[in-house]
């Protein structure tokens, strides 16, 4: 495939973000048959596990810093509105660490996609608990099991004002291929929870198989139905089914055309002092 690099893929087998990889690859050919040149998609990664998946697309990206994959995006978005930015990014990353980030673009609806790969552990670091490990999971950090709850990140997106919600899982490719285009294709901050096993440190397939389904004839305007449908799985607990889907979608200006309106900062004639460059400088 033409996305594909020359880079050797050092996941774990079995791993969920194989599944993932694929259903972006797929995602990004058919935003291309759409008419969106893949030269004008941008991936932003933060440091995990996830951030790999940059390096097996021959895609625009940018490594940031750990927790800042969210931040950078919005600068890019700002400095060409044009492209459609992509960011991937872990539970450990934007949930721990870059948590206000997250935060404040949804609040902004800046018009970039985040998928955060939720595999409810630091994978990369060997099985530290995160803000979505259930209540007792032993761990490298907590070996005689986690004393926190986990929160809900959806519910905490609804409450930040994101207008695209939504969860997909790893073992459903199909399903999360078309959530993937369909966040990218929404004018306004788009956030997707993956549920994304992880093998060696916390093997949740089975669980996962056994709870989720797709939602169907769901409201997704409604808050109060779309609160109600969030809170059906708090992340803890085994007697819980896990819904699937475009949880909320609404629209609203975002925060790049209001700042911006029709500028393009990228586009616009760079007109360059020299006389009062050099002043400076001197």
């Amino acid at each position: 495939m033409k996305l594909d690099t020359y880079c050797k893929n050092t996941w774990c087998p079995g791993c969920g973000n194989f599944a993932i990889l694929q259903a972006l690859k797929q995602a990004v050919v058919s935003l291309e048959e759409k008419g969106i040149p893949k030269e004008d998609i941008v991936l932003t990664t933060g440091i995990g596990c996830h951030a790999k998946i940059v390096d097996y697309l021959n895609l625009n990206s940018f490594y940031s810093l750990h927790g800042r994959a969210v931040a950078t995006a919005e600068g890019i978005k700002l400095a060409n509105p044009d492209l459609k930015i992509i960011t991937l990014s872990g539970d450990g990353d934007s949930y721990n660490e870059g948590i206000s980030h997250l935060i404040y673009a949804a609040k902004r609806n800046i018009d970039i996609t985040v998928l955060i790969l939720d595999n409810r552990v630091f994978a990369l670091t060997t099985g530290q608990f995160t803000a979505t490990s259930p209540k007792g999971l032993k761990g490298r950090s907590t070996p005689e099991g986690a004393i926190e709850e986990p929160f809900n990140p959806l519910e905490l997106m609804l409450a930040s004002n994101a207008t695209f919600i939504a969860r997909g899982y790893s073992a459903k490719t199909e399903e999360l291929k078309d959530l993937i285009i369909q966040a990218v294709e929404h004018k306004g901050f788009s956030f997707v929870e993956i549920l994304q096993p992880c093998i060696s440190f916390f093997n949740s397939y089975q669980f996962y198989n056994e709870k989720v389904y797709e939602l169907k004839d769901h409201d997704f305007t409604s808050r109060d139905k779309v609160l109600k449908k969030i809170r059906e799985w708090n992340y803890n607990g085994e007697d819980v089914k896990i819904p699937l889907g475009i949880f909320y979608k609404i629209q609203k200006p975002t925060y790049n055309d209001a700042l911006l309106e029709k500028l393009n900062p990228s586009k616009r004639p760079k007109q360059v002092d020299f006389e009062n460059v050099l002043d400076a400088h001197i």
